[in-house]
């Protein structure tokens, strides 16, 4: 995956070629597109024969198709568990990662998934709904640790390098909206840091594995008392416990941040056990995700999110990074 960030095309253009991608499947699923979000990839609603489905189309400069070959090849074996994830549709050709080439000579792959049913839950979801999460990610885990992945498996490496340097996937922290120069000096502080605590904690497989690496509120889907998961566009190598700290991403700051990471770990524990190893990690992977998702939003200033964030967030990020250095409580919350 190159530096390369947000995707300058606009709705219109991702739209046409979203159209152009359908005509590639069966005639029973030829129906109306609608833009759902955009994000790393430009995610559409299609309705067609009273059903509806998910239609992915990846920006260019992102993942290469193994890797989007991968991910659908864990999505399956988790369905094996009895995990509810997303299910990808095959085109005419019986392919599940369809590659469009545009007249520029470039490529864009696009996957079309069934559609799963249930509300997205917002930070006034019940707290107990991070306790499903919790169990549903123990779940993965299990999964993840005990399963044999096929030739040719490859997802992104999310470590500490990635995550937080000047050459991370998701571009400089620095450049984050609002972000004051003044205040790079304490991001700086908790970069070091957590760095020689992720090299001593190190990767061992009990605490580092294929990991969804995004199951934040917004991939998260309720329906009839289960939680269902869904987008695993960045599943890929990192530490367990970081799925932890993206179920609150963009949030940390919020004042009920350490009830939901209560409720998450409760859940958790009730399927699989966390390590005292791992606990001890808690803090500085919470921080790690937090400027993590400051590179992101610093590449992404002109996605609906990263707008919906306000003015405030980059200090909150800041005022964290010193709760995190100061080491008295989790790095969250007011």
């Amino acid at each position: 995956m190159s530096a390369k960030q947000y995707d300058n095309l606009t709705d219109s253009q991702l739209t046409l070629m979203a159209q152009q991608a359908l005509a590639c499947y069966p005639d029973p699923l030829q129906g109306q597109l609608s833009l759902l979000c955009r994000s790393e990839n430009a995610t559409f609603l299609l309705r067609a024969a009273g059903q509806r489905y998910a239609l992915r189309l990846h920006r260019g400069d992102y993942h290469q198709k193994a890797d989007i070959v991968s991910e659908l090849q864990w999505l399956d074996a988790l369905r094996e568990t009895g995990i509810m994830v997303p299910e990808a549709v095959p085109d005419k050709e019986g392919e599940q990662v369809l590659t469009l080439r545009l007249p520029d000579g470039s490529e864009r792959y696009v996957v079309l998934f069934h559609w799963i049913e249930g509300e997205m839950p917002t930070t006034d979801v019940d707290p107990r709904a991070f306790q499903q999460l919790g169990q549903i990610t123990a779940r993965l885990h299990q999964q993840s640790k005990q399963w044999q992945k096929p030739a040719g498996f490859q997802r992104i490496i999310w470590d500490h390098h990635t995550m937080t340097s000047a050459e991370s996937h998701w571009g400089r922290w620095q450049d984050a909206p609002n972000l004051n120069p003044a205040d790079h000096g304490v991001v700086e502080q908790a970069i070091a840091q957590v760095g020689a605590a992720m090299t001593q904690f190190g990767k061992g497989s009990d605490r580092y594995g294929l990991i969804h690496a995004d199951l934040r509120l917004t991939n998260l889907l309720l329906h009839k008392g289960e939680t269902r998961v869904i987008d695993f566009d960045d599943c890929g190598l990192g530490w367990y416990l970081h799925d932890l700290a993206a179920a609150i991403s963009f949030v940390e700051h919020h004042p009920r941040a350490p009830e939901w990471i209560d409720h998450w770990i409760r859940g958790y524990e009730q399927v699989a056990h966390i390590s005292d190893a791992e606990m001890a990690m808690l803090p500085a992977l919470l921080v790690q995700r937090r400027i993590q998702l400051t590179a992101w939003v610093g590449s992404h200033a002109e996605t609906e999110m990263a707008r919906s964030l306000g003015p405030e967030w980059a200090s909150h990020s800041v005022r964290l990074c010193r709760r995190y250095l100061e080491g008295e409580r989790l790095p969250v919350g007011v």
